[in-house]
This record gives structure tokens, C-alpha cells and sequence, in this order.
């Protein structure tokens, strides 16, 4: 680093520590390709009054600076720093500038698919392709504009007469474009191929996994194909793994709940389950949950479909029922590990919920998901599954149900005063009781794609599974009788933390209703 300093000051050229701002990048990055900027660690930054200002980590690579000068009919002024700076400034530039998926459709597409599946095989980055081929582009703009906007979902979607794409930012599924419908087959071939699928079988469900790179970032992509009357649709997930995890304190849990959890993740042994519908954060909260264990003191291991992020420090290990590994299978495997801790992706049959309660009961403890509107319904669902009322009495020790709301975008976030048909979609006193006279409502700005909200946050309820809940569960109570006895003890149903949120201005009230209908609207 010396070196390059000295090397700076002798020529007179701005050194710098950090990136500079990609804005006025952009721009210019779209007429260079990626591969010219990384190969020559050269990259444009902005021209102000006919100059052009390049970034390097190289300032002797004079045929580079040539061509760049030659590129852009500008002199070129540059600023040094260290490789490391540069390719991190590459990458988010380029990111940044990925075309929309709309400006990818001028020409057919090509005829040999399988060539151009060779050619991007395996991780590479998807920044760095040149091809020409319309499909490879559009597919390729596709996911860099879902990893750019967050998206977690890209569906492809055909009908009689149309095709549709559209992508889930924040929970909602937006239209993002309407290609016609002739490229569907060959878009759907080009998936299949990068996802390792039987391109010729169209009759039934198929499931693949695309591994790919963007802007340096490793990106697991999940695909499901489904055979519908006018053809295949198909449901890409993202999973970003270089994304660092949260912790518990991010999630937006309330302080009682989250003194809870943390009690609860110090126990040595009992369950705990997180519940709520699909993308409603389950995993996310319980690796939370796990980053708060000592693991040079304690052994965690995880069975998971699949491990979405790598975690420092504990053994995670991937269902695969193609050879007979199943979450059944793989918590058997774990018991002979000589666990302390135990998570398990979710609990789906009475096999895993049974090896699970047994876990527990011989000094394990077990951190799990389930599929259940509240809290209360997962004492019920166990039961459901077949699992005695008193051993989950005995092993259960709490259960938090959450969903994912919407965060008002603070750039265009607007106060109202509450109208008296909003008032009463609560439909309780108590409710309408925590809300202050003024709320926020969303307005949408640029900033936020003009939805009025970026970015989300959890709201929870947490059932401890107290000695009276107990007796409830062994009585054969239901899940309402359970829920009225847990808010009598002080439990706070979903839909109250919410309406906490609406009175900070973190989301809506709209948005709590929507999220809560199902759960939490009973008993406030």
C-alpha cells in the first residue's frame, strides 16, 4: 500500500481509501464492458468539464488508460487506490447500471440453447457474459434487476394469449414486463438448462437450482416448474448467501418478547417453534436466535431445506429425498452427534415432531418452524400431527408466530388523521385505544418505486407455554380457548404489535390489517 502511495505522490495522483459514489458511473459503465474494467482494474467514475476521472489501482497500465481514453473521446484524469477498493467499486457500479429486463427483447432468440448453457456453466458471474443471443440477455437482466431491486421471487407466468414476469419486492408481486408470448418456450428451456432440469419433460413438476454470481455476490437460485393448460410457469427464488444475517435486535421484536427468546435459547433443553405462513421470516429469525448461542461451548447442529446461509461455528446439514434424507432421517443422524442444540428447517410429519419432542425430553434443545396462522394453533397442529397432548405439554416452552409488514418510506411518508371506517376495521376499544389521533399513510416517491414503503419488519406474538396453558393443552382445549388465556396472561396478539408500529410510524394500518386477517384479529 506504501508503495502504491509513493508512487501516487510522485506522480501527482489523487490516492483514496474508499469507493467513490457509483451515481454518475452508471451511465458511463453501460458502454464499457465489465470484463475490460475488471481485467485492467480501470474503471470511469464521471466527467466534469470534458474530462473523464477513472478509478485504478494500476496507473502504469498505459495501453489501458489509451483504449479508455480512445473509448470515451475524453482526456482521462485518475484517482488510485488499492485493488481490493477498485473491484468493489466495479461491482456495485455495474450493478447499478444492469439494464431493465424490458430493454432485452429485440431479436429471436437462438436456435442452440444447450451451447449457451455451456458457456455460462457453473458459478460464473452473470455481469461478465457478452452474448448477444436476446434469451441469454433477458434471462441475465432479469435476475440482475430482481438482485438489485431485492426481489425475492421472479415468476414467469403464460395465459391463453399473453406472458407475464413478475417479481415480489417486499412481499407484493409486481408486473415488471409482458414479452410476447412466442419467446415462452425457449425462456423456459434456457431456465431449465442454467437449473439442471430435463428440458424435453413438460409434463410434470420439475425442481433445479441454479448457483450464479452478480456483482461479486454469490446467489443460490431455487427454481420450481409447474405444467399449466397454456404451459410451464415457473417460480425463481433468490437467496442471497453473501447477505449477512440479521440479529435478534433487527427484527423489530419488541423487548419482553425478545427477553423471551434469549431465555429461552439459553435453556438446556425444550422446544421452541417459530410459526407463520411462507416468507413470513421463520428461518431468518431462528438463525438470529442461533447467533446468539456460545458455539465454542455448545455443539448446534441444523437440518434444513435447504441451508440458505452459512453460519460460522455449528453443522448444517441438507435434506436430499432423492436419496432418502429427511428431515426425519437427518434428526436421527444429529442425535449421534452429541448436539446441544438442534434446529430443524420444519417440522412437517409426525415422525420428525415425535423425534423432536423426544430431543427435547432427553436434553436437547430444539429450535423448529411450523405452518400455523397464531401461536396458539401450533399446540393444536402438534396434536393434529399426532403427538400426545402431554409430551407437547411437557417439552414445549414457547412459540412465536410473526409476519413480515412493510416499512413506510421515510422519503415520502405522509400524516393523516384516522377516518372512522379505518377505526372500526379493528374492532375492538382496546385496539383502537393505542392508536394516537394521527398515523401515516404511504404516498410513493422515486425512492421507493412509488409503492410508498421500502424494506420490512416483523411483528410478533409469543406464547409461553405457561403451567395453565398446559393444562388447557391437556384437557383438550382448542386453539381459541389456548390464544384467550395467553392474552389474559399478557401475551400481545400479532395484530396489537402491529398496531405499536402503526403508532411509531414504522408502517400502516392498512398494512397490519392485511398481514393480520387471518391471525391475531380476534382477540385484541
Amino acid at each position: 500500500m506504501e508503495t502504491i502511495r509513493e508512487l501516487c505522490k510522485r506522480l501527482d495522483y489523487q490516492f483514496v481509501d474508499s469507493p467513490p459514489g457509483v451515481e454518475a458511473a452508471a451511465e458511463l459503465l453501460q458502454k464499457l464492458p465489465i470484463s475490460f474494467a475488471k481485467k485492467n482494474e480501470l474503471v470511469p467514475v464521471r466527467i466534469e468539464n470534458g474530462v473523464l476521472t477513472a478509478l485504478t489501482s494500476r496507473p502504469l497500465n498505459h495501453h489501458a488508460i489509451a483504449d479508455l481514453r480512445g473509448f470515451y473521446s475524453t482526456p482521462v484524469r485518475l484517482i488510485v487506490a488499492e485493488p481490493d477498493v477498485v473491484a468493489e467499486f466495479v461491482n456495485r457500479a455495474y450493478e447499478a447500471g444492469a439494464g431493465s429486463a424490458s430493454e432485452m427483447l429485440g431479436a429471436e432468440g437462438p436456435e442452440n440453447l444447450q451451447s449457451i448453457a455451456d458457456e455460462l456453466g457453473g458459478a460464473t458471474d452473470i455481469l461478465d457474459v457478452d452474448e448477444e443471443a436476446p434469451i441469454v440477455r433477458l434471462l441475465n437482466s432479469l435476475l440482475q434487476q430482481a438482485i438489485k431491486e431485492k426481489a425475492s421471487d421472479i415468476h414467469v407466468e403464460v395465459f391463453a394469449d399473453s406472458l407475464a414476469v413478475r417479481m415480489r419486492i417486499d412481499g407484493i408481486l409486481y408486473g415488471v414486463l409482458r414479452p410476447p408470448k412466442k419467446i415462452h418456450p425457449r425462456l423456459i428451456s434456457r431456465v431449465k438448462i442454467m437449473a439442471g432440469m430435463d428440458i424435453a419433460e413438460k409434463r410434470l413438476p420439475q425442481d433445479g437450482r441454479i448457483s450464479i454470481k452478480a456483482a461479486g455476490r454469490d446467489i443460490d437460485v431455487r427454481v420450481s416448474t409447474i405444467p399449466t393448460s397454456f404451459g410451464e410457469r415457473v417460480v425463481m427464488r433468490l437467496l442471497d448467501k453473501s447477505r449477512s444475517l440479521l440479529v435478534l435486535d433487527q427484527l423489530g421484536i419488541e423487548p419482553g418478547i425478545l427477553k423471551n427468546i434469549k431465555r429461552v435459547v439459553d435453556l438446556p433443553n425444550g422446544i421452541m417453534l417459530v410459526t407463520g405462513p411462507t416468507g413470513s421470516g421463520k428461518t431468518t429469525t431462528l438463525y438470529a436466535a442461533i447467533a446468539e448461542v456460545d458455539t465454542e461451548r455448545k455443539n448446534v447442529i441444523t437440518v434444513e431445506d435447504p441451508v440458505e446461509y452459512q453460519i460460522r461455528g455449528i453443522g448444517q446439514m441438507q435434506v436430499n429425498p432423492t436419496i432418502g434424507l429427511s428431515f426425519a432421517d437427518g434428526l436421527r443422524s444429529i442425535l449421534r452427534q452429541d448436539p446441544d442444540i438442534i434446529m430443524i428447517g420444519e417440522i412437517r410429519d409426525q415422525e420428525t415432531a415425535r423425534i423432536a419432542v423426544q430431543a427435547s425430553l432427553t436434553g436437547h434443545l430444539v429450535l423448529s418452524t411450523l405452518h400455523t396462522n397464531d401461536s396458539a394453533g401450533a399446540l393444536t397442529r402438534l396434536v393434529d400431527i399426532g403427538i400426545e397432548p402431554f409430551l407437547i405439554a411437557s417439552s414445549l416452552v414457547g412459540v412465536l408466530a410473526q409476519r413480515l409488514v412493510r416499512v413506510l418510506c421515510r422519503e415520502c411518508r405522509t400524516p393523516v388523521s384516522l377516518d372512522a371506517a379505518e377505526i372500526e376495521k379493528l374492532g375492538s376499544d382496546a385496539a383502537k385505544s393505542e392508536l394516537p389521533s394521527r398515523v401515516y399513510k404511504a404516498k410513493g416517491c422515486p425512492a421507493c418505486m412509488n409503492s410508498g414503503y421500502k424494506g420490512r419488519t416483523g411483528i410478533h406474538e409469543y406464547l409461553v407455554v405457561s403451567d395453565s396453558v398446559r393444562s388447557l393443552l391437556v384437557k383438550g382445549a382448542d386453539s381459541k380457548r389456548i390464544l384467550q388465556q395467553a392474552v389474559a396472561e399478557g401475551m400481545r396478539t400479532l395484530r396489537r404489535d402491529g398496531l405499536r408500529k402503526v403508532a411509531a410510524g414504522e408502517t400502516t394500518l392498512d398494512e397490519v390489517i392485511r398481514v393480520t386477517d387471518e391471525a391475531g384479529g380476534e382477540i385484541i
